[in-house]
């Protein structure tokens, strides 16, 4: 790289500049912007990590890099340190995203519940379904009606589908009740059938007090399992979303579809064009766990009108991806050049990936 080149990359990505040469001791004394984004949809903390450059990471982490922050594909900081295959990364991001985690969380409680206080008490039902093209799978579908009922600071939740397990829907009734006071929070769960009741109580001061980083520390069999198992991505593809008036009777005698809730008359929409999303990436993976997964896969799965895609890793191009130990296969002026096209070249290891599609619709009364 030329000093003209050189230059021109420091001041307009300065940090991003720095992780590049793995230059950790300057990083140290020159940390800002550290949430700006360079051309290819990287923070500075998700290019450390896709080199892997752990000193560099270190240093971001300290100086409070967001390590839950998505970059341009919707891959987290977490999920690109488990691609890298290297445990230390994994131990590294995983102890600072569970820190954040459980102090935010805590911190946010007391004005979550003058929020909840706050607010109007109503009741109200969501009622969802998965569907499939294929006659008669649709039985075989999950599906449900969660009720919600909210007063003053207390929030009650009862459903039904509590999850699969040797190809069949689990079903039973549970209620999940959270009841907040001040500094003190309650957490309960109803099992109506067995008639049990399981109560978790929180001084929240106590344990905010508890929170440290070093109680974070992961155990070696969790970073394990995560190197060992597959990177899942799910999320609601809504972008082509349609709502629709369900319609009751028959010929000419149609009229809108309603029920009774709660005493009141509903009309009853459809929610059409989403689509269940699972991205799921295995590039860190040996060929026996790849092979195990695909063993593992839910027969199920094939019947629910799932579309799959698979994107594979280009294996003779593994040279043209930049990592620690090939930082050369991209040049720097190429990868911050956003006319610069990359093609099937990037950072980090090659990914491999398949992405499954999976046609859901939602129905919504509404009064």
């Amino acid at each position: 790289m030329n000093s003209e080149s050189s230059a021109r990359l420091r001041l307009e990505f300065p940090l991003h500049f720095l992780v590049w040469q793995n230059d950790y001791r300057q990083l140290e004394r020159d940390v800002s912007q550290v949430e700006k984004v360079d051309p290819r949809g990287r923070t500075p903390l998700h290019l450390a990590v896709s080199l892997g450059h752990l000193e560099s990471v270190r240093v971001l982490l300290r100086h409070g890099a967001e390590v839950t922050k998505e970059n341009a594909k919707g891959w987290t900081v977490l999920q690109e340190a488990v691609s890298t295959g290297d445990p230390e990364m994994v131990q590294l991001v995983l102890q600072r995203r569970d820190y954040l985690k459980a102090s935010t969380a805590l911190g946010g409680v007391p004005e979550l519940l003058c929020k909840i206080r706050e607010s109007p008490d109503f009741y109200m039902e969501m009622k969802w379904e998965f569907t499939s093209w294929i006659p008669l799978v649709s039985r075989m579908c999950p599906s449900d009606v969660c009720r919600i009922w909210k007063s003053g600071s207390n929030l009650r939740v009862d459903a039904t589908l509590l999850g699969f397990e040797n190809m069949t829907w689990i079903r039973g009734r549970r209620s999940y009740i959270f009841k907040g006071d001040n500094n003190y929070t309650e957490l309960i769960e109803v099992n109506h059938e067995e008639e049990v009741v399981d109560t978790e109580r929180f001084d929240i001061s106590r344990e905010m007090e508890e929170v440290t980083l070093d109680s974070m520390q992961p155990a070696e069999q969790e970073v394990a399992k995560r190197l060992t198992t597959p990177i899942v991505n799910t999320y609601l593809d809504t972008r082509h979303i349609a709502f629709e008036r369900n319609k009751s009777g028959i010929w000419g005698w149609r009229t809108d579809k309603t029920e009774v809730i709660n005493g009141f008359e509903a009309k009853v929409f459809t929610a059409n064009n989403v689509n269940v999303v699972i991205r799921t990436r295995t590039e860190h993976l040996t060929d026996e766990e790849k092979a195990r997964i695909k063993d593992e896969r839910n027969i199920l799965e094939s019947l629910l009108g799932t579309v799959e895609q698979h994107v594979s890793a280009q294996g003779d191009l593994t040279l043209e991806y930049a990592t620690a130990t090939n930082p050369t296969a991209i040049s720097p002026e190429e990868y911050f050049d956003p006319d610069f096209d990359l093609q099937d070249r990037d950072i980090g290891r090659p990914i491999e990936l398949t992405v499954r599609t999976q046609k859901c619709v939602m129905l919504f009364p509404l009064h």
